[in-house]
C-alpha cells in the first residue's frame, strides 16, 4: 500500500479527536465525509477490497475491542501488500520497510497503557519503579530482551549487566533517563533511534523498529 495511504489512515484518528467535538448537527456529515474520502482512495489503490472486512476491522479497532488477527500478523500482511503493489520501483524495499514501521508503531501506540515518549518511542510500563532515575552519563544495571517486530528474539541478557548510557542506542539513552530503578518497561523504538538505514549486519535489517523489555535494577555515576 503506498505510503500516503497509510498517512490517510493515520490522519483519521486526529480528526476524530480534535480539540472540539463535532456538534450533533454535523457529526454524521463529518463521519460520512471521512468515509467517502477514505473510500475514494481505497477504490483507486486497492481494487477488489473486501469492504465488509474493512468495516469490521475499522469498527473493532475504533471501539478498542480485541482484533481477529495478531498485531504481528497485521504488520506482516500490510508490509507484504506494500511490497507487491510497488514491485518495479527501485525504492520499493525501503518504502515497504518504512510503511511496515509506521503500521507497527501505530499498533504499539494503540495498546492498553501505552504512551509516546520523545522521538516517537512507545512505552508500556510492565512494572512500576520508585527508585532514582539515571543521568545521561550514568551507567545502568539492567536485564533485557530485544525483539524484532515479528516477535523474534535477536538479543537478550542471561543476567543483569552494566551499560554506560553513552554507549547504547539513542532509543535507550532517551528512554532510560526517564526510568526509575525497580521499573520494567516495554519500549517500541523507531528505527531512527536504533540502527537506522544501516541496520546491524545480518541480524537487523535497515529501517527496522525494535522492541526491548528492560528492567532497571540500579544506576551509578
Amino acid at each position: 500500500m503506498p505510503r500516503y495511504l497509510f498517512w490517510i489512515l493515520l490522519c483519521l484518528a486526529p480528526l476524530t479527536h480534535a480539540a472540539s467535538a463535532p456538534s450533533p448537527d454535523n457529526a454524521q456529515d463529518l463521519a460520512y465525509s471521512m468515509g467517502a474520502s477514505l473510500g475514494e482512495r481505497l477504490r483507486q489503490e486497492v481494487p477488489g477490497l473486501q469492504i465488509q472486512a474493512l468495516i469490521e476491522g475499522l469498527h473493532t479497532a475504533y471501539q478498542g475491542k480485541p482484533l481477529a488477527l495478531t498485531d504481528e500478523r497485521i504488520g506482516q500482511i500490510l508490509a507484504q501488500h506494500q511490497a507487491q503493489t510497488d514491485p518495479g520501483q527501485a525504492s520499493s524495499g525501503i518504502n515497504a520497510a518504512l510503511s511496515a514501521e509506521e503500521v507497527f508503531l501505530l499498533v504499539e501506540k494503540q495498546q492498553p497503557q501505552a504512551r509516546e515518549l520523545a522521538d516517537g518511542i512507545i512505552l508500556t510500563e510492565l512494572k512500576p519503579g520508585k527508585g532514582a532515575k539515571p543521568g545521561p552519563q550514568d551507567s545502568v544495571y539492567v536485564s533485557y530482551v530485544g525483539l524484532l517486530p515479528d516477535g523474534t528474539v535477536f538479543d537478550h541478557s542471561t543476567q543483569p549487566q552494566w551499560f554506560r548510557l553513552g554507549s547504547v542506542i539513542a532509543g535507550w539513552r532517551s528512554a532510560l533517563v526517564q526510568m526509575p530503578v525497580g521499573a520494567k518497561w516495554r519500549l517500541a523504538i523507531p528505527s531512527s533511534q536504533a540502527y537506522g538505514t544501516q541496520g546491524a549486519g545480518d541480524l537487523i535489517a535497515p529501517n527496522t523498529p525494535l522492541v526491548f523489555e528492560i528492567e532497571l535494577f540500579a544506576t551509578r555515576k
